[in-house]
């Protein structure tokens, strides 16, 4: 009986083998496979591109620095006294030779006068005895202490009037007194600090850039300098590089001049700087996202035949948006700058747009 239902079975799974294997077709899907590859074959990648054109370009780093009065002093007088005048005004502008404090001088004033009334009758003595020795009536060495007399008495007044202008304080310099220290009726020293005077206008600028720029940063190149508080931006120049790169930081110590006719700019603050180190007119420049880093070199994909062709480059200079290509393209070559990750070699593409 089992027999009989196996075999039952057997058959009728043949019957509908027979039945089904007929109706399937086979070649459906190696033509949907074909046509499938020929469609993928005949799809051109949609790219944006750039057409290389000379540009203008500044090589500019950016970096901080601290302004600085263009001349500073420190007041002090150079001899010990009692100051009885007091001739400028705290934070107002000085000119140069202007009496800023006296120190009282009395006693140097009344040997000047001394000094004075000995020299009269020196020189009165040396004329005396220079008659008598035109007359043969003196001798020579009797004249020559008259004149030596004459040379001592002199000397005496040039040392008292040095000594009276110790006690004379003036502006070495145009430029602003700062806060005064002292007051009138108080005895002072060498030692003692009287107020600062500052000159600043121009006012300096000190600032550090890489040692890789050492050779690139010279004399006149510009500079913008900017001060946070205000935001305003001023221009200077270089005048001064440090000749020694600072061991501790591998920087480069520079110092430029900025003009301050408006006071504008005050000692001791921080501001930003940007250091033009050259100024270009004719640089090939494209997006940062058409550069393709690689470990033989770094390349582009220039539009060729309607195709992609991969080109070797070498850069330059770099900003935030846009690198500069030195050698690898030509005036008029189109550079791809979308769709980088797919693109291969040789590969057709469309472009979709040319950027300015």
């Amino acid at each position: 009986m089992k027999n009989k239902k196996v075999v039952f079975v057997i058959i009728a799974l043949i019957i509908l083998a027979v039945i089904i294997i007929p109706k399937l077709d086979f070649s459906s899907k190696s033509e949907s496979t074909d046509g499938q590859t020929s469609g993928r074959r005949g799809i051109r990648l949609s790219v944006n591109a750039i057409v290389i054109k000379p540009q203008k370009l500044q090589n500019i780093i950016f970096t901080n620095g601290t302004t600085l009065s263009s001349e500073e002093v420190e007041l002090r007088s150079e001899t010990s006294g009692k100051i009885i005048k007091i001739l400028f005004e705290e934070g107002k502008k000085v000119k140069a030779g202007d009496l800023l404090v006296k120190i009282n001088d009395a006693e140097l004033q009344a040997t000047l006068k001394k000094n004075y009334s000995r020299e009269a009758l020196a020189r009165d003595k040396e004329l005396r005895f220079k008659q008598l020795l035109e007359k043969n009536l003196t001798s020579q060495q009797e004249y020559d202490v008259a004149q030596s007399e004459l040379v001592s008495v002199s000397a005496d007044i040039e040392f008292t009037k040095a000594q009276i202008q110790k006690t004379e304080i003036v502006a070495p310099f145009d430029g602003v007194v700062g806060l005064r220290s002292v007051s009138v009726g108080s005895y002072i020293s060498p030692q003692t600090v009287i107020a600062t005077l500052q000159n600043i206008n121009p006012i300096k600028v000190d600032f550090s850039i890489p040692q890789k720029y050492f050779g690139v940063l010279t004399e006149g190149k510009v500079i913008n300098v900017k001060v946070g508080s205000s935001g305003r931006n001023y221009k200077g120049r270089v005048y001064a590089v440090e000749p020694k790169i600072d061991q501790s930081t591998r920087t480069v110590k520079a110092r430029a001049l900025v003009s301050n006719e408006r006071s504008e700019l005050n000692p001791g603050a921080y501001v930003e700087i940007e250091v033009v180190l050259e100024d270009l007119s004719s640089a090939f420049l494209i997006p940062t996202e058409a550069l393709i880093p690689d470990l033989e070199g770094e390349k582009v994909y220039l539009f060729r035949n309607k195709k992609a062709a991969l080109q070797p480059v070498r850069t330059g200079i770099r900003s935030e948006k846009e690198i500069q290509i030195i050698s690898g393209v030509n005036l008029g070559d189109t550079v791809i700058t979308s769709g980088i990750i797919q693109l291969r070699q040789n590969m057709p593409v469309t472009i979709n747009s040319i950027l300015n």
